[in-house]
């Protein structure tokens, strides 16, 4: 590429309405433009980029046998209301209708198409195993889009579906995928950790998370230094603490609280370590009241309560609900409640602690679990960091990450729903296993750029960058600085180095600051010693500049 006649700028300032490092530099460098909130174009070196990520991907997922297959964005709903889903996405997925009056969908995901699709194929257990993958457009509108191209309301994903006849079958077929995603992502450039996560609105019996590590990441990722422990803070397992294990238990007694509604205002009060009170949380579980009681320092985790239960939503309970209850805000205990109660696997485990008396301006100290009921327990709360690992008993360690690949074993969850069978050896009819695995291609740009940048722009890895090369021509009218440069960019473009020739009539100053912007891995300075055979050969990551030969660079790039 020739900038000169290329479509091709950049800002010298920062983006003002970009909140993250990669959508800020992705912006100023000329990658992307956001045309509206979460929803962005790809410009030309964008979408070299993109198209790099997507080709090694498709290398990988090629290698395994997965073939490469193309469906609609433009979807009938009735595929989304036959598997059950169309609840679960709400308000997140695009709803319109054609001029029939028909009901479409602008499509968030694609199970339900890729069931529809292998409908066709299987009839029996010999016509499996295979595997199915796209690279497509998805629509999903966020409540909030932000940070750049990680999160957004359209987006192209490499999604994949295998199918099999039986568990052990996926159990292969998931693998394949789990290693082809890992070359991937090895091959791109990408720091990154692989963690239990929610099945969520996908369902299943398994899921998995490629988390690229950054600080922007809206994930919290919990893991262990010492085995291999390492899971999404959503799913994270908790330990119930023993600390009082050996302490006798005391007779529950009501002591006044006035004006004290927070159990960190109770706790400071009567003067007590606040892992030893319980607090209450009143929630609107799927339109009725429950009330959670976890330990003073934990925060409830909604996704466990959500399985837990077998719910779909969660929320705080207005007044209304509230008042079917019996409790007492901010004095909620768990006495005398006329509604659902649940109680986090912890308390189960503590003596002598602190909770509501469900009586305005009291709290009871010493209660214990004689003296409370409640009709289920289990781990409904968030993991903190310094918890014991749930493998090894050591203490826990947390890290941000963006998610850039799920890997989701299915089960027979959307067979079921959509009517997908096979007749097995026998002649009977049986579910197909299915699998689901997908890659969204901006995330990991954006992820890339998150990990590899400075100051001064972009520093992309080999593998993905736009061009591997620049050259610049410091002085374009000096005739004999650009015909070495010209010839220098027709050689690297003969033997397959991908380069740009910078021959715009700009100071050396405004081409030395793009090239670090764009963050191409290598530049070529053409000056003042060219006619000699002579140039300054530069690493973007390295900040000594070298002279070489026309040979030596060659030999460098190759």
């Amino acid at each position: 590429m020739k900038l000169k006649d290329a479509y091709f700028y950049t800002l010298r300032e920062d983006a003002r309405d970009e909140d993250s490092a990669s959508g800020n530099l992705l912006v100023k460098a000329g990658y992307i433009k956001k045309t509206s909130a979460g929803v962005y174009m790809m410009l030309p070196l964008g979408l070299r980029v993109q198209n790099k990520i997507e080709d090694i991907i498709r290398k990988h997922m090629n290698a395994t046998g997965a073939q490469e297959v193309k469906m609609p964005a433009l979807i009938a709903a009735e595929y989304y209301e036959e598997s059950g889903r169309m609840k679960g996405f709400g308000p997140s997925i695009f709803k319109l209708k054609d001029r029939n009056d028909k009901d479409m969908v602008l499509g968030p995901t694609h199970e339900e198409l890729f069931a529809y699709a292998a409908k066709s194929m299987i009839r029996s257990y010999k016509n499996m195993p295979f595997n199915l993958y796209q690279f497509q457009t998805k629509y999903r509108d966020e409540p909030r889009a932000r940070f750049g191209l990680v999160r957004v309301k359209e987006f192209v994903m490499k999604d994949a579906y295998s199918f099999d006849k039986d568990e052990a079958g996926l159990d292969v077929s998931y693998q394949k995928m789990f290693d082809a995603y890992k070359k991937s992502f090895d091959e791109i450039g990408i720091d990154y950790r692989i963690v239990r996560a929610d099945t969520g609105v996908m369902g299943g019996l398994l899921s998995e998370e490629f988390q690229a590590i950054a600080p922007l990441g809206e994930d919290t990722l919990v893991y262990c230094d010492s085995c291999s422990y390492s899971s999404n803070l959503e799913v994270g397992k908790v330990l119930p603490a023993y600390e009082n294990g050996n302490v006798e238990m005391k007779d529950i007694e009501e002591v006044a609280t006035p004006n004290c509604r927070t159990i960190e205002e109770v706790a400071k009060y009567l003067k007590l370590d606040i892992r030893n009170t319980v607090k209450a949380m009143i929630m609107n579980v799927d339109g009725e009241p429950v009330v959670f009681f976890i330990k003073g320092d934990r925060e409830l985790n909604e996704s466990k309560v959500l399985k837990l239960l077998g719910a779909t939503e969660i929320g705080f309970a207005d007044d209304e609900l509230i008042s079917r209850t019996n409790a007492v805000p901010g004095f909620c205990g768990p006495l005398g409640l006329h509604c659902r109660t649940v109680v986090d696997d912890e308390v189960l485990h503590m003596k002598n602690f602190c909770c509501g008396a469900n009586k305005e301006g009291y709290h009871c100290i010493n209660a214990n679990l004689k003296d409370i009921s409640y009709d289920l327990s289990g781990d409904i709360v968030n993991a903190k960091e310094g918890d014991l690992c749930p493998i090894c008993g050591q203490p826990l360690k947390f890290t941000k990450g963006i998610e850039v690949g799920n890997t989701f074993k299915l089960g027979t969850k959307y067979s079921k729903a959509m009517d997908l069978q096979y007749a097995d050896e026998q002649n009977q009819l049986q579910d197909v296993w299915m699998g689901s695995y997908g890659i969204g291609l901006g995330r990991t740009m954006a992820a890339v750029v998150e990990q590899n940048h400075d100051e001064k722009g972009i520093i992309w890895p080999e593998n993905i960058a736009p061009y591997k090369a620049i050259i610049l021509i410091m002085i374009t009218k000096d005739e004999e600085q650009c015909r070495i440069a010209n010839e220098m960019y027709d050689k690297f473009n003969e033997l397959g180095i991908e380069c740009i020739l910078d021959d715009r009539d700009e100071r050396p100053g405004v081409k030395f600051n793009d090239a670090e912007l764009i963050g191409i891995p290598y530049r070529i300075t053409v000056g003042k010693k060219a006619a000699e055979g002579i140039f300054e050969f530069k690493s973007r990551k390295d900040p000594e500049v070298q002279e070489m030969t026309l040979d030596q660079i060659i030999e460098k790039l190759k």
